[in-house]
C-alpha cells in the first residue's frame, strides 16, 4: 500500500477539503497511480459520503471512491499545517476539523475493509498520530514508512 510513497507533511495554504483532496490526488494521478478521473470521483463521492473522523485530539479523514479510478492500489498521507472543514462520516452538517489526510487507492472493493481495520489501529493510536502531526516536509519517507509499520500498514 505504501510502495509509491506519496508523503505530503506539513502541507500549508490549504482552504477547503476540496482543494486538499485536488492536491493529493494530483499527486497520484502525476505518479501514475490513479486516472485523471480519479480527482472529480473523489471529490464527488466526499459529497456524498463524508469520510470526516473526530478522535480525541484530531480530526482526519479517509477519502475514497470507486475502484475504476484506480491503476494500483496506493494509501497516501497528507498532513495539513492548518485544519480543514471535512463533514463527519454519515452526516452532512456535523464538520470535522481534519488535519491528517488518509487517501486511499484500491483496486477491489473487498480490500477496503482490511485496510480501514489496519488504518483504525494508526487512527487510535495517540503517541503515533502526535508523530504523523509532529512531521514535516523534511521528514524522510523512511522514518514515516517506520511508523506506519508499527501497525503492519506498509
Amino acid at each position: 500500500m505504501l510502495n509509491e510513497e506519496v508523503f505530503e507533511m506539513n502541507v500549508p495554504n490549504m482552504k477547503t477539503k476540496e482543494e486538499a483532496l485536488s492536491y493529493l490526488a494530483d499527486k497520484l494521478i502525476s505518479k501514475g497511480i490513479v486516472k485523471e478521473s480519479y480527482k472529480q470521483a473523489i471529490i464527488d463521492r466526499e459529497h456524498v459520503f463524508p469520510t470526516g473522523l473526530q478522535f480525541e485530539a484530531y480530526g482526519i479523514a479517509i477519502p475514497h471512491t470507486d475502484v475504476e479510478h484506480v491503476n494500483k492500489e496506493q494509501m497516501a498521507l497528507m498532513t495539513l499545517k492548518e485544519a480543514v472543514s471535512f463533514y463527519q462520516m454519515g452526516t452532512n452538517d456535523v464538520e470535522v476539523p481534519v488535519r491528517v489526510i488518509f487517501m486511499l487507492g484500491l483496486k477491489e472493493a473487498h480490500s477496503q475493509l482490511t485496510m480501514l481495520q489496519q488504518l483504525m489501529e494508526v487512527l487510535q493510536d495517540k503517541d503515533i498520530m502526535e508523530r504523523i502531526l509532529s512531521m514535516d516536509e523534511n521528514t524522510p519517507n523512511s522514518e514515516i514508512k517506520e511508523v506506519l509499520a508499527l501497525k503492519n500498514i506498509k
